[in-house]
């Protein structure tokens, strides 16, 4: 398009082309100016890293240059986060900050003091802390540890309401003398006072309000042992059955038990009340030793009958498969629960080995993929259940 004093506006389906497939297609949408070209600049100091786009042409090389030079970047990791966040809505930074720490490992993300200064605590960002806390001096943890302090005070906001209700018990069709908001009947309070109703006013005069009661869930002597899977890809599992067991933590007589394992197993249960320490002391990566872990879960459980065993896994397991289903058999023979928790990426979907995970359920085992606040409604069904 082109104004009267001769200037031409960009075109923003063209604008959003080129962004997309970079310098190559300049020739067709025309070149950038203004914001746009900030945004292609940013764009190309994080994609452009990418060798099979480079190969095919689509982006230019992480120089930023637009001649497509291939030398080291001006642009410090600093100065992008602070245009990203300038350049594009938050959901747009969430994903580019991802891909940053995630696919393209750029770890002065969250090793370098100044950026993680700056940078706005999310799940992406505390998973990149868990990852790379070994390469971190005492002075950049410290601003690390701000971020997983943010992140998890967010997560248990949002979970323990979750959890509370979980437990809270079902309610029941008896009347309750407790006046909670929670517990309003609202159908018995209108026939109760229709004799109150006001014609000329439309509306109903409340003298007697009414309130259900609840059952109360039965909560005597119960085990849950919360095994968690530490391998390089299980961060984000790692993270939300810290903050859940966190939330479960002290319910009445519900005996909490969290162990992170790879190849080797530490329990991590006295640190439960704190999950922002018992993150920063889990270390992932290496091997998987699945059965080992189970094996330590059963030496935990003191009344089998009334215990639930929660193993949160990708399910490839790199000890021994014979031994792992043994050991679950017999803990479902004795009358535990068995609760097989498969890992969730990035889009919610499970991700974990489904020929081992097909003969622990063959084994009586139940599995499958839970959110934590999902997972807190099957431990209290479980327990509630229970008389």
């Amino acid at each position: 398009m082109t104004f009267p004093d001769g200037t031409r506006h960009p075109d923003p389906g063209l604008e959003r082309w080129r962004l997309i497939l970079g310098a190559a297609a300049e020739r067709c949408t025309g070149p950038l100016h203004g914001s746009a070209a900030d945004r292609d600049a940013a764009l190309d100091w994080l994609y452009g890293r990418d060798e099979d786009l480079r190969r095919r042409g689509v982006r230019r090389g992480p120089g930023g240059s637009r001649q497509g030079g291939t030398g080291p970047s001006q642009l410090t990791a600093v100065d992008w986060l602070d245009d990203i966040h300038r350049l594009f809505p938050k959901e747009t930074v969430e994903r580019l900050e991802r891909d940053a720490v995630e696919r393209y490992e750029i770890h002065e993300i969250v090793t370098d003091p100044d950026v993680l200064a700056r940078v706005e605590p999310s799940q992406t960002l505390l998973r990149a802390v868990l990852r790379t806390k070994h390469l971190m001096n005492p002075e950049v943890l410290v601003l690390a540890r701000r971020i997983v302090e943010a992140v998890v005070r967010q997560l248990m906001e949002k979970l323990r309401p979750e959890v509370r209700r979980a437990f809270t018990g079902s309610r029941s069709r008896r009347p309750s003398p407790l006046a909670l908001a929670r517990d309003f009947d609202f159908k018995s309070t209108i026939r109760a006072n229709l004799a109150h109703y006001q014609p000329e006013q439309r509306r109903i005069l409340i003298q007697r309000p009414h309130f259900h009661s609840r059952t109360r869930r039965h909560l005597e002597s119960w085990q849950l042992v919360l095994l968690v899977d530490q391998s390089g890809s299980m961060a984000g599992s790692v993270i939300h059955s810290a903050v859940t067991a966190a939330c479960l933590w002290n319910l009445p007589g519900l005996k909490t038990h969290l162990a992170a394992f790879d190849t080797e197993v530490v329990d991590l249960t006295r640190d439960v009340t704190d999950p922002v320490e018992l993150l920063m002391k889990v270390q992932l990566g290496g091997g998987t030793d699945i059965a080992r872990a189970v094996d330590y879960g059963a030496s935990l459980v003191e009344n089998p009958r009334r215990a639930i065993v929660v193993v949160v896994s990708d399910f490839y397991e790199g000890g021994d498969p014979y031994r792992l289903v043994r050991t679950v058999r017999a803990l479902v023979e004795h009358g535990s629960t068995v609760l097989c928790l498969a890992a969730l990426d990035e889009e919610a979907e499970p991700v974990y080995d489904r020929d081992l995970a097909g003969r622990l359920a063959q084994c009586g085992a139940h599995v499958g993929a839970m959110t934590p606040g999902r997972l807190a409604e099957f431990v209290a069904e479980k327990v509630g259940g229970s008389r």
